[in-house]
């Protein structure tokens, strides 16, 4: 191999690494069999979400793994893989991959990494099902918001029980 084909992987290598060590979460699939169409949504879902998908060759990945630190990864990169990155959200790709895998049939989640650890096929799954960082600060908010509004209704039983004494 030349000299400047070698450079070009090493880059490659290098900008994979930058992203596996950014990425909140990272999720690796199987996507050979999807048809064009199907891969679209999928890429537009992921897009929406902030999720960037790339279909990178394995030893690129596997040679970023390792430079990144994450070399239980390594082990999914067999036969075709596509790998989703997250910097923000770190559902969002398992939420996204999970519920496209439902109805094609062809994805196969093969595992991922969120937060630096390595996950697997079940642990995404069961991470998918969580909602997303809306839904938990909206929970979150309603049970901050107990406590207040169930002062707020024993007060006025009490203001109301006095006002009925009282006539």
């Amino acid at each position: 191999m030349s000299e400047a084909i070698i450079a070009k992987k090493a880059e490659q290598v290098a900008i994979v690494a930058e992203k596996m060590k950014a990425a909140s979460s990272i999720v690796v699939v199987d996507s050979r069999g999807l048809t064009v169409d199907q891969d679209t949504v999928l890429r537009r879902n992921l897009r929406e979400s902030g999720v960037e998908f790339k279909v990178i060759k394995n030893s690129i990945l596997t040679r970023a793994a390792e430079e990144a630190g994450l070399e239980d990864l390594k082990e999914l990169f067999v036969g075709p893989s596509a790998v989703a990155f997250s910097n923000e959200d770190v559902i969002a790709p398992a939420k996204v991959i999970s519920e496209f895998a439902k109805d094609a049939e062809a994805l196969e989640i093969k595992g991922g990494v969120v937060d630096g650890a390595f996950t697997s096929v079940e642990e995404i799954n069961a991470l998918a099902s969580l909602p997303n960082k809306e839904g938990m600060l909206s929970m979150l908010l309603s049970v901050l918001q107990a406590p207040v509004r169930n002062v707020a209704y024993a007060v006025k039983a009490v203001a109301e029980s006095k006002e009925d004494g009282a006539a």
